[in-house]
C-alpha cells in the first residue's frame, strides 16, 4: 500500500488519459539519434534498446526516422520508406506491445542538414532555401560536419514532399506503430520553412508567418487524414535556433502553431522548452511555453533539460501533461522507477551517444540492483 501513497505525491507518476492511451505514468521517452541503424535499417539491437525503456502504460517515442531517401543527413539513422524499413521496425515494436508500453514513431527530414554523401546520385540536399549552413563540429568535439549547399524547393515539388510524410505515416501504422510524430523542430526541414531566418520564399510557402507554417500544416493534414488526428503528434521548438534556424518573433510562432493544430485536431504537441536554445546547453530565458501550452486543446509534452524536480514541478503546476526525457533516459533505463524511490542516476556518457557500438553506451547501462 505504501508504494501506491507514494506514487501519488509524484506528479510524474500519476496516470494520464492521452486520447485512446490510457499512461500509467508521464515519463516519456524523447526522440534520440542514436546511429545504429546500419544502411538505414533498424537492427535487432535497437529491440532491446527499446524494450530496456518500456514500462506498461508508458509512452516512448522513437529516434528521428526518414520519409525518403533525400531525408537523410547522419550515418546510419533508421528510415520508414521501404517494405525492408517496415519488416525490420516490426519487431521493435512488437517487443514494446508485449511489455505493454505505447510507441510512435518519428518521421523526419533533415532538409539542408545533409552533404551529397548521404543523398540519392550524390544530388544536393533540398530546403525551402539555397542558403547553405557552416560546418560544424560534430558531437564528438572532433569531427566537421559539411554540409553541401542545399537546392531550393519548387512550388511544384512540395506536394511530393508532403506525401512522403503521408506514405511515412502509412508505413509506421503498418509496421505497427500506435502514433507518428511529426518532427518539426531542430533546424531540419519542416523548421526550415516555418523560421524566418531561413525562409527566403516568394510563394506561399514564404514570407508571412501563415505562409512560413503551411508546409508543416500541410503536412500535418495529409498525415491526420491518413492514419486518423488521434494518432498524430509534432514536435516543434519555436524558440531554438539549432542549425542556424531562428526565429526573430518566436512567440509570435509558438501561438501560431498552437492555434493551427487545433483544427486538425491531432493528438498531442511535443515542445522544446524556451530555455533550450541550443543543443543539450539551458540558458537564462524570458519566455515559457505556457501561451502556447493555454492555447493548444490537445495533450502537451514539454522537453528540453529537465531532471526529476523541475518535472515533477512542471506537471504539478499544470504547464504541461507530460515530460520528455532524453539523456536521463538513455542512461536510466529505468527511469520511472528512479524517479519512483528517488535513487541515484546513472551519468550518460556522451561520447558513445552516436556510436554504432549494438551495446556499449546503448544497452549496457545498469538498472537498480
Amino acid at each position: 500500500m505504501e508504494n501506491v501513497v507514494t506514487k501519488q505525491r509524484i506528479p510524474l507518476l500519476t496516470p494520464y488519459k492521452m486520447g485512446r492511451f490510457n499512461l500509467s505514468h508521464r515519463v516519456v521517452l524523447a526522440p534520440l539519434t542514436r546511429q545504429r541503424s546500419y544502411g538505414n535499417v533498424p537492427q535487432p539491437h535497437a529491440v532491446l534498446y527499446y524494450a530496456q525503456r518500456t514500462t506498461p502504460g508508458g509512452l516512448l517515442i522513437t529516434e528521428a526516422t526518414g520519409v525518403s531517401d533525400t531525408a537523410q543527413g547522419y550515418q546510419d539513422t533508421p528510415g520508414i520508406w521501404t517494405k525492408e524499413h517496415v519488416e525490420a521496425w516490426k519487431p521493435i515494436v512488437d517487443a514494446i506491445h508485449a511489455k505493454g508500453g505505447i510507441i510512435f514513431c518519428q518521421i523526419w527530414h533533415v532538409g539542408r542538414v545533409s552533404n551529397r554523401g548521404f543523398q540519392p546520385n550524390g544530388q544536393a540536399p533540398i530546403s525551402c532555401t539555397d542558403k547553405p549552413l557552416m560546418p560544424q563540429i560534430r558531437s564528438n568535439g572532433i569531427d566537421e560536419a559539411m554540409f553541401t549547399p542545399p537546392r531550393r524547393l519548387s512550388t511544384e515539388e512540395i506536394p511530393t514532399i508532403v506525401n512522403h510524410f503521408r506514405l511515412a505515416a502509412r508505413n509506421a501504422m503498418e509496421a505497427g506503430f500506435d502514433g507518428v510524430e511529426i518532427h518539426g523542430a531542430n533546424g531540419y526541414l519542416i523548421d526550415q520553412f516555418m523560421k524566418d531566418t531561413v525562409n527566403d520564399r516568394t510563394d506561399e510557402y514564404g514570407g508571412s508567418l501563415q505562409n512560413r507554417c503551411k508546409f508543416a500544416l500541410d503536412i500535418v493534414e495529409a498525415v491526420a487524414n491518413e492514419i486518423g488526428p488521434d494518432r498524430v503528434g509534432i514536435r516543434l521548438s519555436p524558440f531554438a535556433d539549432y542549425m542556424e534556424s531562428g526565429d526573430t518573433n518566436p512567440q509570435a510562432l509558438a501561438l501560431h502553431m498552437a492555434e493551427s493544430l487545433n483544427k486538425y485536431g491531432i493528438l498531442y504537441c511535443h515542445v522544446i522548452e524556451a530555455r533550450m536554445k541550443t543543443m543539450g546547453e539551458i540558458t537564462e530565458c524570458p519566455h515559457t511555453l505556457t501561451p502556447m501550452r493555454k492555447a493548444f486543446s490537445g495533450t502537451f509534452i514539454a522537453a528540453g533539460g529537465f531532471k526529476r524536480e523541475d518535472g515533477n514541478a512542471a506537471v504539478e503546476k499544470g504547464r504541461t501533461d507530460l515530460v520528455a526525457y532524453g539523456r536521463l533516459f538513455l542512461a536510466n533505463p529505468d527511469l520511472p522507477k528512479r524517479f519512483e524511490v528517488d535513487a541515484e542516476l546513472n551519468k550518460y556518457d556522451r561520447p558513445t551517444f552516436y556510436t554504432s557500438d549494438p551495446v556499449v553506451g546503448y544497452t549496457d547501462y545498469p538498472f537498480l540492483g
